[in-house]
């Protein structure tokens, strides 16, 4: 396979997973093509690599620097914006897993524990759902600790996590 070959096919895997994930198609090739970039890139260039709008990418570029996934930098000299994202992978998964407890995790958390903390009464419908959200609330409190006690760690916590899970 030739290089120009591959990597329009990572770029396009990397999207399609990202749809998977739940995250916008062009966010996640934005993402991959900045992550295998040697240099940061333009608004221009992106768009030009990925032949997409302005508008997409620009959008896609906000939401990427929200997530803590992509940076602006500023080169001396020149008037345009440029972008590049963290190339540590170990780092990358720290912060997408911070961000996704973050924006996903900890709002179910909350409802859980308000709608599973109703003063219930004999109805076994009642005592049905309390005990459920209860159930759900708990787990979700524990994955939710979990994963952030897993992505505090920083330095290769997700091999560290993994080889003790198999030792």
């Amino acid at each position: 396979m030739e290089f120009q070959e591959a990597k329009e096919k990572f770029i396009s895997t990397w999207g399609s997973l990202g749809t998977l994930w739940g995250i916008n198609k062009a966010m996640a090739q934005i993402q991959a093509l900045l992550f295998i970039s040697t240099k940061p890139l333009t608004t221009e260039e992106i768009m030009e690599e990925l032949q997409i709008s302005r508008g997409n990418t620009s959008m896609n570029v906000r939401q990427l620097i929200d997530w803590g996934i992509v940076t602006k930098t500023l080169k001396s000299g020149e008037r345009k914006e440029f972008y590049t994202t963290e190339k540590d992978v170990q780092e990358l998964a720290r912060i997408v897993a911070k961000e996704r407890s973050r924006r996903e995790l900890q709002p179910v958390i909350k409802t859980l524990k308000e709608v599973s903390s109703i003063v219930i009464s004999d109805d076994a419908e009642q005592k049905e759902f309390a005990q459920q959200t209860k159930a759900l609330y708990e787990m979700a409190d524990t994955a939710d600790t979990l994963l952030n006690k897993l992505a505090d760690q920083k330095q290769n916590w997700f091999n560290k996590t993994i080889l003790k899970m198999f030792k």
